[in-house]
């Protein structure tokens, strides 16, 4: 597993959440003011429900930065299914390390593995329909990358990564410009070689792609409307069912014919993976 996803600074990360938590000077005072210096623990995280592990190399990286003699063995492999009771990772080494970075580490075990769980769930439910699913930016603030990173453990494919990587035409670009076909004639004026238009009815179709689209977003529109969608498309560019999808109604979309189907909820709304994590005085 690489964390080299445009570049992700891991060791940055590590150091200001541990920070956050630690604060300046970096202290525990419950440990501190309990437990030797010296005191060692072993420790083993584990699943308390079924889950598809995310995070695990960021959580021993926790744990390293406190401790550099840790020992660390991680049981699962990213992506992985762990069924309930699965041992995740065995630890031993300094306790006051340990217990200093432990919630970090289980906060973003949890987090992760809880995204590429309800992913999997989607991705599971759209099996065989040809259609790819999509994450969206609907990410926590400075969290994006670990959250897409978290969206491929679980099956999907990433969407473009910010405002920057992409044109993507909405409402109120059209608002501006006065239409989907001038906002995107702006947009390849401009010399944006991916230009990604939302349409919300037919009948702006056309417009967008004889402007220079070349994707379309179908936003908020019901199985019937999208198979007529994509029938007028006709494979000219690729298509994308978005808005309001669930998991009632992600395979009825998918099955129309649309290349993509994003999913805000992915990012925004998974429940946290039940993780723990118990240590014993060695």
């Amino acid at each position: 597993m690489s964390f080299d996803f445009l570049s992700f600074d891991l060791d940055a990360f590590v150091a200001a959440t541990l920070a956050e938590d630690l604060g300046n000077p970096p202290r525990d005072v419950t440990s501190q003011a309990v437990i030797p210096a010296a005191a060692r623990f072993t420790g083993v995280m584990d699943s308390r429900d079924a889950i598809v592990v995310a995070g695990l190399r960021i959580a021993e990286a926790f744990f390293r930065a406190l401790d550099p003699t840790i020992e660390i063995e991680l049981l699962v492999g990213e992506g992985g299914l762990a069924r309930p009771g699965t041992d995740l990772m065995r630890l031993s080494g300094n306790a006051r390390a340990m217990l200093a970075a432990e919630r970090s580490a289980l906060n973003t075990v949890q987090h992760l593995s809880g995204i590429a769980t309800m992913t999997r769930t989607f991705v599971e439910a759209i099996s065989g329909t040809g259609c790819t699913l999509l994450d969206t930016r609907k990410t926590i603030p400075g969290l994006r990358v670990l959250e897409k990173y978290a969206t491929r453990m679980g099956g999907a494919t990433n969407h473009r990564m910010g405002l920057w990587d992409a044109a993507m035409i909405k409402d109120n670009h059209v608002a501006v410009a006065g239409s989907v076909g001038e906002a995107t004639r702006r947009a390849k004026a401009a010399g944006v070689a991916s230009i990604m238009v939302e349409v919300d009815r037919v009948d702006q179709i056309e417009a967008a792609l004889t402007a220079g689209a070349t994707h379309l977003l179908l936003d908020n529109m019901d199985a019937a409307t999208l198979r007529h969608a994509v029938a007028l498309v006709a494979g000219r560019v690729p298509t994308e069912a978005s808005g309001g999808v669930t998991l009632e109604t992600v395979r009825a979309k998918a099955k129309t014919g649309v290349t993509y189907v994003s999913v805000g909820r992915l990012t925004q709304s998974a429940p946290a993976a039940d993780i723990g994590l118990d240590f014993n005085l060695i």
